[in-house]
């Protein structure tokens, strides 16, 4: 019987990390630039005596560990490496301004004496620019308003910095009615009379007119949970129609990378360790298929 080629590994064709209790995946990693499984065995050696060299060897423990180089960041993975969720939003067809709240004092938001909200200014949702914001009081009555990036000001009407601080309005004033930054889309609602502290300030965020939105608070004491997962893991499919899959039966991370390089895409490099599963008494399968 002749001799069957040599079955080699190429390339990498994605993974899946999947829910163990359902089975249910969590979604597929597709743009995967690499992945490893590295299994670490330690020999236990017996020393003694005028020998130099070892009397004999056992093998000790084994680390498994998954590491995955991924050029995506899908939800899951906050959940299974931050240890929560994001939360997806629908499109929203005229943007959204959250609710305006005070900072540094009170006096800036008041229902009664101070401006009571920011919204949309009618029919100028194309101008809503992305990015957080930031009021301080002048005076009694007047404040300024600041853009904490220059990411979006080309949006719609185009905005502009009025100094290096990042001011793009200067006292704005709601002493007798709302005042209207139409550049920006934004109308702030004058409520009573307003008698701000100078000095104080007040912050909210704006996202512009979208297909969708996500959105997660990483770190929560009580809110963080790192679930164990399973993750399949496939080679390339090769020219001759080898696969090979990895099937991990227990895997657990905590921690990843978030980088930001000049002109160039991220790559997310998370690790798992590999655990033992006792009622599948393994740590994984692997499965090869050459199909005619």
């Amino acid at each position: 019987m002749a001799r069957k080629a040599p079955r080699s590994i190429f390339g990498v064709h994605g993974a899946t990390p999947y829910n163990r209790t359902t089975g249910l995946p969590y979604g597929e990693l597709r743009v995967v630039k690499g992945s490893s499984l590295s299994l670490q065995g330690e020999l236990v050696e017996q020393m003694g005596g005028s020998s130099k060299y070892s009397w004999a060897a056992e093998e000790g423990g084994i680390t498994a560990e998954l590491t995955l180089n991924v050029g995506e960041l899908p939800n899951f993975m906050f959940e299974l490496f931050l240890g929560k969720a994001p939360t997806d939003g629908s499109a929203e067809t005229s943007g959204n301004i959250s609710t305006a709240a005070n900072k540094n004092g009170s006096t800036v938001i008041n229902g009664t004496n101070g401006i009571g909200s920011v919204f949309l200014l009618t029919g100028s949702s194309a101008n809503l620019k992305f990015g957080k914001y930031v009021m301080k009081a002048l005076s009694a009555n007047t404040f300024n308003l600041y853009y904490m990036s220059g990411i979006d000001l080309g949006r719609g009407t185009d905005g502009s910095f009025l100094t290096d601080d990042l001011c793009v309005a200067s006292a704005l004033s709601v002493a007798s009615a709302n005042v209207t930054l139409p550049s920006f889309g934004l109308e702030f609602a004058k409520a009573g009379t307003p008698a701000f502290t100078t000095g104080d300030t007040a912050t909210f965020e704006v996202r512009p007119v979208n297909s969708g939105y996500s959105t997660v608070r990483v770190g929560g004491v009580v809110s963080q949970s790192f679930p164990e997962f399973g993750c399949l893991v496939y080679a390339q499919r090769r020219g001759n129609q080898q696969m090979l899959e990895l099937d991990l039966f227990r895997c657990k991370g905590a921690g990843m990378p978030i980088p930001f390089e000049m002109g160039q895409f991220a790559g997310f490099e998370v690790k798992a360790k590999v655990l033992y599963d006792e009622a599948l008494d393994g740590i994984f399968d692997k499965r090869f298929v050459e199909p005619t």
